[in-house]
């Protein structure tokens, strides 16, 4: 059986991002979608848009279909 994913070397939350705490955020999408984790990702809203900060991704799962992550936002390049 196969099992199709993306590899990501970006943060891209279309907006979908959940603030769990302070500057820790919680992103769930669509597929199994592979980051590296604890090193330092661009963070964007959309993949055609400059980066809004920097995140450090803690946590990922995979679970029918979908991908959770958990990441940190280490630096705010603009105010929302």
């Amino acid at each position: 059986m196969v099992m199709p994913f993306q590899f990501e070397i970006e943060i891209v939350t279309e907006g979908k991002e959940k603030r769990l705490d302070d500057n820790n955020f919680q992103l769930i999408k669509e597929g199994y979608h592979l980051y590296p984790l604890n090193i330092p990702l661009k963070v964007k809203r959309f993949f055609d848009q400059n980066p809004v900060g920097e995140g450090i991704i803690f946590k990922m799962e995979f679970s029918d279909g979908i991908t959770t992550i958990q990441y940190q936002l280490t630096a705010l390049n603009n105010i929302n």
